[in-house]
């Protein structure tokens, strides 16, 4: 089972960035897409971003629209998650996953996840 791994969360007032990492052992050849989630305390899971490996074309979820940014490196096999204009209401636990065969309209259930980074952002 190829292993996600995310970092780069932390501690970081309003207004600021962060750049989360999701590193995989190989995206291009094993999974058609790769998402990003996050899950506030108490609060369900909420689809943040998707990336299609096969095309490069990306989705955001409105409230972060303008705001995050889904990039990949090849090379690295590691996805990112550009975070800039950071809000109190982005705060929570961060996660990537990845699937083997859907695409991002798909909204599926995901193969493979990461076990999380932590977010937290004061006011």
């Amino acid at each position: 089972q190829v292993q996600l791994a995310e970092s780069g969360g932390g501690l970081v007032q309003a207004g600021g960035s962060l750049r989360l990492s999701c590193t995989a052992s190989r995206f291009s050849s094993d999974y058609s897409i790769v998402g990003w989630f996050r899950q506030a305390a108490g609060k369900g899971r909420e689809g943040v971003s998707c990336m299609s490996i096969t095309d490069g074309s990306t989705h955001y979820t409105d409230a972060v629209k303008g705001r995050f940014t889904i990039s990949r490196d090849n090379t690295k096999n590691t996805v990112y998650l550009q975070m800039n204009g950071l809000k109190p209401e982005d705060t929570a636990m961060y996660f990537c996953a990845a699937d083997r065969w859907a695409s991002c309209a798909d909204l599926p259930p995901y193969d493979d996840w990461g076990p999380g980074t932590q977010v937290t952002v004061s006011s």
